[in-house]
């Protein structure tokens, strides 16, 4: 089984240089990006440049990053279609099934992700998620969701982030991967809000930045701690005796259990 994804480094994709150097950054996933980070003049040589990385054999390679991109429009998705560097697109703006139905009809077999950011989508959320078996997860996109709801800080997003969450769950996808945390030199904001997602349930984060990679990745990581609790708990499961209470009063049951499964299974990942 492949490990699962915690960091997902966005560059843009008229800085090739750039995008060739972030493949060696760390990031589980590189995602090149042809929308909001590449100015309208520069969209068509950002598609070409994207389409000779991914047309690239080294990038084929299986045992390599994943690369996604974030595409822009039709014109995008049909260029990239069928490139073997190609590990998934990013469906910026999002807000009904039909447009993710339109999507996997141009570009078939391809992964889809798509991007809830209007409350229009936040209400279609699940539909979005259980659109289409090409969907193989949702994010949020938080800095045009906030300006369209005019929430003035991260306690305006908690019950969006909530619901993606609960959406993506009910859909059969992995957990909800965090927005970017915008302000790149501030690490101790980045730490703190990275585990108050955690805490909702969202699971790894995108970064604009490579010095962001280590903070996300120990955020979204088992503590020591953590890890120690699990094994207990999957030791005393072992008895075959039911649901019982461990000597310090924590109660295990099948649905503890299975918590404790994942919080080893994420601990086991590759660092």
């Amino acid at each position: 089984m492949s490990p699962v994804p915690l960091t997902w480094l966005y560059v843009p994709g008229d800085r090739p240089e750039v995008v060739r150097k972030a493949l060696g950054s760390g990031a589980d996933v590189v995602i090149v990006d042809l929308e909001d980070a590449v100015a309208p003049d520069r969209k068509g040589y950002a598609r070409a440049a994207t389409v000779e990385l991914l047309s690239d054999p080294v990038a084929a390679d299986p045992v390599a990053v994943p690369v996604h991109v974030r595409v822009h429009g039709e014109d995008d998705v049909k260029a990239l279609h069928g490139l073997p560097g190609l590990s998934g697109m990013r469906l910026p703006k999002i807000t009904h099934a039909a447009s993710v139905h339109h999507v996997a009809a141009l570009a078939p077999g391809v992964p889809l992700y798509p991007l809830l950011e209007s409350a229009l989508a936040i209400e279609h959320a699940y539909s979005i998620a259980g659109a289409h078996h090409a969907v193989r997860g949702v994010a949020l996109g938080e800095a045009d969701l906030r300006a369209d709801l005019g929430v003035r800080d991260d306690a305006g997003l908690d019950w969006p982030r909530s619901r993606v969450v609960i959406a993506a769950r009910a859909a059969g996808l992995d957990p909800p991967v965090m927005s970017v945390f915008p302000d790149v030199r501030d690490l101790s904001g980045l730490r703190s809000s990275c585990a108050h997602g955690r805490d909702l349930g969202l699971l790894g984060r995108a970064a604009i930045h490579p010095r962001q990679l280590p903070v996300i990745e120990r955020a979204f990581r088992p503590t020591a701690r953590e890890v120690e609790a699990a094994e207990e708990v999957l030791e005393a499961s072992r008895t075959g005796v039911g649901a019982q209470a461990l000597p310090d009063g924590r109660f295990v049951d099948a649905a503890v259990v299975a918590t404790a499964e994942r919080t080893l299974s994420l601990a086991r990942r590759r660092r």
